[in-house]
């Protein structure tokens, strides 16, 4: 691991989430999290698979040099973006159901409500509008003035990782092994591409062979779904009922019918196994689980300089004096 990598993990995981807390918008924007609902449900409504590709911008943004919406930044002509980072490129999506969250709350409340805390906002409503739990979020953040795509490329797992480099990962950040199980657990929602699975289904490991943890009708109908010869863009359901959050997914991993590897793993893996269990048998310690978790998630974040992006895809005009995150108090 890279000294730099060391250093900027060392600002997230020690930097004090002091000024985040629930209600911030009370007073300045007091209706900033109906707008962002009233668009998710919009966005649910037109294409459901958007919320969860929604939701999966806070731990593809948070877990990058903290929750500061830098994973909404565009390429530049000299500067490119994290959309472009291995794990992100042909896979984030629905940016534009933020830029429309955006928009919105631009009418109403300009230059008050930042990107980083649309997203937190909109992942917490494409869990509870989907039959999830519902939460208070803590509001507060700026938005980076910069990407991080080498960091980006350095941290973000592929889904041919396993369980035992997801728990190192996650413990980087101060996240339980209990914490990567429920966070994991939010694709009870979404789809995933071929891509994804192909070495699963036809050369795990080098073997030339599929994954002897893939059930045998599960693995049937994959190969079906994903033929060595498909587009590999063709996206397959993460869990037996991909538009509900439910504990679904983790009786999916029991049986062996996990999508990813890296879902699976936390079957076949002794320390994440317990916890797959439990979820399966219990919604409701998992629902308990995955806010904790998301919370925790949200409180990542470094004390690098930030601003309110008018646009959450460019940064602001630099005539526009940026903040740092101490300083950044509002009632």
């Amino acid at each position: 691991m890279s000294s730099f990598f060391q250093l900027f993990l060392l600002h997230i995981t020690m930097a004090a989430a002091a000024q985040l807390r629930p209600d911030f918008y009370l007073q300045t924007c007091p209706n900033a999290e109906f707008i962002v609902r009233d668009v998710m449900i919009k966005a649910l409504i037109r294409e459901p698979r958007s919320v969860a590709s929604v939701m999966r911008l806070q731990f593809h943004d948070c877990l990058v040099n903290g929750c500061d919406a830098s994973v909404l930044l565009d390429d530049t002509p000299t500067v490119p973006g994290e959309k472009q980072a291995l794990s992100n490129i042909n896979s984030l999506r629905s940016f534009e159901v933020i830029d429309e969250i955006k928009e919105s709350l631009e009418e109403v409340c300009p230059g008050l409500v930042s990107c980083a805390d649309i997203i937190i906002m909109a992942a917490r409503d494409a869990v509870a509008l989907t039959g999830g739990p519902d939460w208070k979020v803590k509001l507060g953040r700026l938005d980076s003035l910069s990407p991080w795509l080498e960091e980006s490329n350095e941290i973000m797992p592929s889904p041919r990782s396993n369980a035992s480099y997801l728990i190192d990962l996650f413990n980087k950040f101060n996240l339980s092994v209990e914490d990567l199980v429920a966070l994991s657990g939010t694709h009870s929602i979404g789809q995933a591409r071929c891509f994804s699975i192909m070495f699963r289904l036809y050369n795990q490991s080098g073997t030339g062979r599929p994954d002897p943890a893939i059930e045998p009708k599960y693995r049937a109908k994959l190969n079906k779904l994903c033929p060595t010869n498909v587009d590999q863009n063709v996206t397959g359901d993460l869990d037996a009922t991909p538009r509900v959050f439910d504990n679904q997914y983790f009786k999916d991993l029991v049986a062996g019918r996990g999508f990813l590897n890296s879902d699976q793993t936390l079957y076949t893996f002794t320390q994440t196994r317990s916890f797959v269990k439990l979820f399966s048998k219990d919604q409701s310690v998992f629902f308990k689980a995955v806010v904790n978790g998301m919370l925790k998630l949200g409180d990542l974040k470094n004390n690098q300089p930030g601003e309110i992006r008018s646009n959450c895809r460019v940064v602001n005009n630099r005539g526009i004096k940026s903040l740092t995150l101490e300083g950044y108090q509002r009632s």
